[in-house]
């Protein structure tokens, strides 16, 4: 991935950690662990608060975290919003297809990687059954 200054600057405002609020939340989305094609920033005004704004963004090709156009625009967002810390995703927590906006169901008829799989680890998940039929991930 290409560390232009854009990405550069967003991993530094990650890595001061808690430095007040509002906070910039920043998530990956992708078909799988390696290539993220969605980023979504939220902003959150205050401890206890909801997110007040919500942004994604979306690329049909390639990994969205070497776009430098898309982290400027990123960067533009949280200081529009004078955000005073960020939180960022490591890596890629799921599917970029939401569910009941983009498909009906449990897993996404899109990305079969993430069938059966923990969104924010990738590993599989087993499902048993509980004494009253209840689905229970292990």
């Amino acid at each position: 991935m290409m560390e232009d200054r854009f990405l550069k600057r967003l991993r530094k405002k990650a890595r001061k950690g808690l430095r007040g609020w509002p906070i910039a939340t920043i998530a990956f989305y992708g078909p799988n662990l390696s290539q993220a094609t969605k980023v979504t920033v939220g902003i959150v005004p205050s401890e206890n608060a909801e997110v007040e704004e919500l942004r994604d963004w979306k690329v049909d090709h390639g990994d969205i975290r070497a776009d430098p156009g898309i982290a400027r625009e990123i960067l533009e967002f949280i200081e529009k919003h004078r955000v005073l810390s960020v939180a960022m995703t490591d890596g890629v927590i799921g599917c970029p297809h939401q569910e009941g906006v983009d498909y009906e169901g449990e897993w996404c008829p899109v990305c079969e990687f993430w069938h059966g799989r923990d969104r924010f680890t990738g590993h599989r998940v087993q499902k048993s059954t509980s004494e009253r039929g209840d689905a229970v991930i292990e």
